[in-house]
């Protein structure tokens, strides 16, 4: 069996940048939700595609980081 292996999804730039800033425009709650959301969503899709579990768990880690890391850049410039 071969194991297949994602595109890093922290290095999908407009895609981080787009959620990011989505949840820069939300009340503190509302973008904890909506970032959890996105994760379980990518989570399923990775799954879909046959990606190991530990797998899953890194890109899902990394990709968290790299959401926080532009929703801090977002809001220390004002935008979004």
């Amino acid at each position: 069996m071969t194991d297949v292996v994602p595109f890093p999804i922290a290095r999908r730039r407009n895609f981080i940048r787009k959620q990011a800033a989505h949840a820069a425009r939300m009340n503190p709650d509302s973008a904890v939700r909506y970032v959890e959301r996105q994760l379980l969503v990518q989570r399923d899709a990775m799954r879909r595609r046959g990606i190991s579990e530990n797998l899953i768990n890194r890109e899902l880690h990394s990709m968290a980081a790299a959401m926080y890391t532009e929703f801090v850049q977002v809001k220390s410039v004002g935008g979004a």
